[in-house]
């Protein structure tokens, strides 16, 4: 058999903000010519990208001499004159300055490397059996940094056996200390890099090494311990920037660098959901996957109806674990539950998109929104966690505590997981299994309902059946314009409208707002103040509209108060749900 493929980068030179990239490839070669292409798709964003608009300074050699290589369509080189090669190798440049969980970052603090971002990979010219083998992986690095990855090896050289597991092993090197534990016999690494390259705070650190301890734990009492006995997770502290993408065995997590400080509570809380969300999704993604995500198509989008699953179930189960782990206290869930419902109440596009809708048009709703999307869209995200509250609600109450949604997912698990006989996933394996566990039997038409209809769940009726209810934030007073608004040098301007806002249809997103019955007003609490005693009463307006000065007449209306804060302890039903597994 073919001998796999070698891919290798060099991120010695961070100051230039570009890696570089070569890539060996033996023979035989099964014609004339070699076609290698970047993935378009990198499994877990949903989002088609184009990593070869990063690329420069493209050259090959075969058996050591220059060869003919040029681009092809959108995403691909060709190398000509490969059929007697012996081996052909491949180098190019890489920009790497995109700050996101997503994509390749270097400077001379650190590297972290995507592969769908880094390596072109074959795709005519050789047998496409040799993907399927194993490949090297090397960098070339700072002498003092030292890298975290998922796959087996030494420093500086590693193996992936197969195209998935390749795909799937992102790389970060730095200076910093790598930090390891065991749960429950699986040795746990965290590789941290400030983005500022400020001292990132040991006791933050050791609060967050106890947190995932915790979550850990519970995640293994819902699935039992994996069969995979190493997990690595890198978190990059930036001033603002916020993402996750789950690997294989890893994550790349970014947060604001505030969480591991002191005093923020709100960030820290943030931190550790997002911890167990992508955590979580070692079991929901990456091993139960949508029956036609088995096998990954890189070159185009391929579309689900069941994202609202995969992320929904993730985003509920999540935080469930941080309350169950101890990780969070239960106020912690409520005020993140607080802010969750706000954002339900807002902006709620559910009367024009259902669920299942939102996860099919993922490519072109949820990834390219823009300010007025939320009217008609919604998140399969948010909303999906909303109907996967709803039903669990609904299964515990019929089965007296006794079973959740959290067992549907573990029982989906068990028996569609990738290693399984029947691997993948459909809505009608997500609602079999419903149907089938104790309390669930007649479910399936609420399932239907939640995800293929074109409206909210009843969430306040949900609350109500734990024993609790929801009012509505006492903060709000005054008059309603109903406008998300953003301060900048010194001028307010229109993000989005809210549900429901009396100003829709005469201001516009982008539209500044200038003054308010003749006053001047510079930020969005001297908006709330001038129109603060004007409900039901026409007030002007002086917008700033692509540089035109205009009034237009607005009449606040009261603020509609959504409710949005839960009131009560709870009863037996809602203990089932926080019980700890454990």
């Amino acid at each position: 058999m073919s001998s796999g493929i070698t891919f290798h980068a060099d991120a010695t030179d961070g100051a230039s903000r570009r890696l570089g990239v070569r890539i060996e490839i033996e023979g035989p070669f099964t014609g004339n010519f070699l076609e290698l292409r970047f993935p378009r798709w990198v499994p877990g964003s949903y989002f088609i990208r184009e990593p070869i608009q990063h690329m420069s300074d493209l050259e090959a050699t075969c058996d050591g001499k220059p060869a003919d290589v040029k681009r092809v369509e959108i995403d691909g080189v060709r190398v000509n004159g490969v059929s007697d090669a012996s081996r052909v190798v491949l180098t190019y440049k890489v920009l790497a300055a995109e700050m996101t969980c997503r994509a390749n970052h270097l400077d001379t603090s650190h590297v972290h490397i995507m592969p769908p971002y880094t390596w072109l990979m074959p795709t005519r010219g050789i047998d496409s059996e040799r993907m399927n083998l194993t490949h090297k992986i090397t960098l070339a690095k700072p002498e003092s940094w030292n890298t975290a990855i998922q796959l087996p090896g030494k420093e500086g050289e590693w193996f992936a056996d197969g195209r998935d597991e390749f795909l799937d092993a992102i790389i970060e090197s730095n200076p910093n200390p790598m930090i390891s534990f065991e749960v429950q016999g699986c040795k746990q690494y965290l590789k941290l890099w400030d983005s500022g390259s400020l001292p990132i705070p040991q006791k933050g650190i050791n609060r967050f090494v106890e947190a995932m301890k915790l979550v850990i734990e519970e995640h293994f009492a819902l699935f039992g311990v994996p069969e995979w006995k190493e997990y690595w997770t890198v978190l990059h502290l930036t001033d603002s920037g916020r993402g996750g993408l789950e690997h294989l065995r890893s994550q790349t997590s970014m947060m604001p660098r505030k969480c591991l400080q002191e005093g923020n509570e709100e960030q820290w809380r943030d931190l550790v959901s997002l911890f167990s969300h992508e955590f979580l999704h070692q079991w929901n993604v990456k091993q139960l996957r949508p029956k036609n995500f088995i096998d990954y198509e890189l070159q185009k989008e391929v579309h689900s109806d069941l994202l609202w699953w995969f992320e929904g179930l993730t985003s509920w189960l999540g935080d469930i674990i941080c309350l169950r782990s101890g990780a969070w206290t239960e106020e912690d869930w409520r005020k993140d539950w607080t802010r969750k419902m706000k954002r339900h109440t807002d902006r709620n596009g559910m009367e024009h998109e259902s669920l299942q809708e939102s996860s099919h048009d993922a490519w072109i709703h949820l990834y390219r929104a823009n300010s007025y999307s939320r009217e008609v869209q919604i998140s399969y995200y948010l909303e999906g966690e909303m109907a996967i509250f709803c039903l669990d609600v609904e299964l515990r109450k019929r089965s007296k505590g006794e079973f959740g949604m959290d067992d549907v997912m573990a029982k989906l698990y068990h028996d569609f997981k990738l290693d399984s006989d029947n691997p993948g996933i459909t809505h009608a394996d997500i609602k079999k299994v419903l149907v089938n566990i104790p309390g669930g039997r007649r479910l399936g038409t609420m399932l239907d309902s939640l995800v293929s209809e074109r409206k909210a769940p009843d969430v306040l009726s949900a609350i109500q059946k734990l024993g609790m209810d929801m009012i509505p934030d006492k903060k709000n007073k005054g008059a309603w314009v109903g406008l998300n608004l953003v301060n900048s040098n010194g001028n307010v301007k229109v993000r989005t409208h809210l549900s429901g806002s009396p100003c829709r249809e005469l201001i516009h997103t982008g539209d500044e707002i200038v003054a308010i019955d003749g006053l001047r007003v510079k930020s969005s609490s001297e908006i709330s103040a001038a129109v603060f005693g004007n409900q039901d009463v026409k007030t002007k307006f002086t917008i700033a509209r692509e540089g035109a000065l205009q009034d237009v007449v607005i009449t606040p209306i009261s603020n509609p108060n959504h409710p949005v804060t839960i009131e009560g302890k709870g009863n037996k039903t809602w203990h089932s749900i926080k019980s700890s597994k454990r």
